[in-house]
Formats: structure tokens, sequence, C-alpha cells
């Protein structure tokens, strides 16, 4: 176990590491030119981002040991992808996904 004082010290440093980090993507972002494919492909990391932080959630539910334990939040994900490939708008998606999860857990 780390006692208080050393944690305290390590915090700040590791967070500064991280902005340091990620302000130095940005800094070269900005002076070193990439080709169109970079870019047409850094384009979808966003859409590649949120469901790779909702499938862990849908597949193992609150337990996180049984898979498709919650038919709730399996159902609002099958909802949610249905509203993504008609629609194909972000906004639209988690606002589906959302009633639909809200929905299911009242009705089950």
């Amino acid at each position: 176990m780390i006692d208080m004082s050393t944690y305290w010290i390590i915090v700040p440093i590791l967070g500064l590491g991280t902005y340091l980090i990620r302000l130095s993507f940005i800094l070269l972002m900005e002076r070193i030119p990439l080709p169109g494919a970079a870019h047409r492909m850094l384009r979808f990391i966003p859409a590649s981002v949120l469901p790779a932080l909702v499938l862990p959630a849908v597949l193992f539910g609150k337990t996180g040991t049984t898979p498709l334990a919650d038919p709730a939040r399996t159902g609002a994900a099958l909802i949610a992808m249905l509203v993504a490939w008609k629609t194909r708008n972000t906004l639209a998606t988690i606002g589906a996904g959302m009633a639909a999860l809200w929905t299911l857990q009242a009705v089950l």
C-alpha cells in the first residue's frame, strides 16, 4: 500500500505527463503533414471508440461475468444498432439507445 504523501506527489506528476503526451500530438499534427488516407482513417476514430466503450457493458452487464446477462441492455443495444444503421446519426443512435434502455429496464 502506498502512503498518502507519496500518492499526492505521484498523481500530479502522472496527470502532467498525460497532459503533455496529449498536447504533443496536438502540436505535432499542426506541423507534420499527413497523407490524405491518414486523414480519412482518423475521421473514423470517434465512431469506433463509442462501440468499444459500450460493448463490454452490453455483453457483461452489471455483474461483469455472464455474457448477455442483462436482456434490457442487449435489447437496447440492438435497437441502437438498428437506428445507427438506418439514420447514420450518432446523436439519434445514442438517444434511441438510452430511451430503449430506460424503457426496457422499466418494463423488464
